[in-house]
């Protein structure tokens, strides 16, 4: 890669590249000629390798897109999570959703337990296998949701945030049952469930039984109508009443004493 036609060469494709929009073919076209050249490859092997790079280039930056519009406030693995510590979620369960064989039948997913069981990362787990499967993921907690809502309808673009939140292959609806929701915003937060009924999954997680919602929809219908088409069709996980959070904080406590 020495003589002047190779300088030439690399800099019409550096070019060319660019104006095609091929950067990771532009960055790597003088590593992979070297390489090839050493190996004694085919100019077919060379423009496969260069190919090949710029795909896998741009499936990664797709993934990390995904992955920073999902709004994670963290990011979790199904696979970190300790099954072992929380003896109703089965190894086998969180196996199965990871596949997301329920998204392509736009079924729902509630995750009912205590705080600190658990609940929160098994719904970031659930999203961000989602994002690397190529779904479009969306993480929020139910105020926030409805605080949008409202926010939208006062501005008069509520069909246009409704639709939003209907393009979604997946969306994690957190902290359903910590903050009372009045009717309007219950109405709301109806449609966006409506819009996605049968066709779209919702995961969401909540510290409270079903039989308890009355205490944050303040309308007995609606909370049937709620419940009814977010538990038809769903997966239902029970992460339970001990804290894994506080158990773990005792047990590193006990071994400092004990050190």
């Amino acid at each position: 890669m020495s003589t002047r036609s190779d300088e030439a060469a690399l800099a019409a494709i550096g070019a060319a590249a660019k104006e095609l929009r091929l950067p990771t073919l532009r960055a790597e076209v003088a590593r992979v000629a070297e390489i090839v050249t050493h190996e004694r490859q085919s100019y077919l092997v060379f423009l496969s390798e260069l190919l090949a790079a710029e795909v896998d280039d741009r499936a990664e930056r797709r993934r990390a897109r995904r992955i920073a519009d999902a709004k994670f406030p963290r990011l979790k693995r199904l696979s970190e999570f300790n099954v072992d510590a929380v003896k109703t979620i089965q190894a086998a369960q969180l196996a199965t959703l990871a596949h997301g064989h329920y998204l392509s039948a736009g079924e729902p997913v509630v995750l009912l337990g205590d705080s600190g069981t658990g609940k929160t990362h098994l719904l970031i787990g659930l999203g961000l296998a989602a994002c690397e499967q190529g779904r479009r993921v969306r993480y929020t907690t139910c105020a926030q949701l409805v605080n949008e809502l409202v926010e939208a309808a006062d501005e008069r673009v509520l069909s246009r945030v409704v639709a939003r939140y209907g393009r979604l292959d997946l969306l994690l609806l957190d902290e359903v049952g910590y903050v009372q929701i009045d009717h309007r915003g219950a109405e709301l937060l109806f449609q966006i469930i409506t819009e996605r009924e049968e066709r779209a999954s919702i995961a969401l997680a909540s510290n409270l039984p079903f039989s308890e919602w009355g205490a944050v929809f303040p309308d007995p219908r609606l909370v049937a109508a709620i419940v009814d088409r977010i538990t038809f069709n769903a997966h239902i996980l029970e992460t339970g009443t001990e804290s894994y959070r506080l158990r773990t904080s005792k047990s590193v406590a006990r071994r400092s004493k004990a050190g």
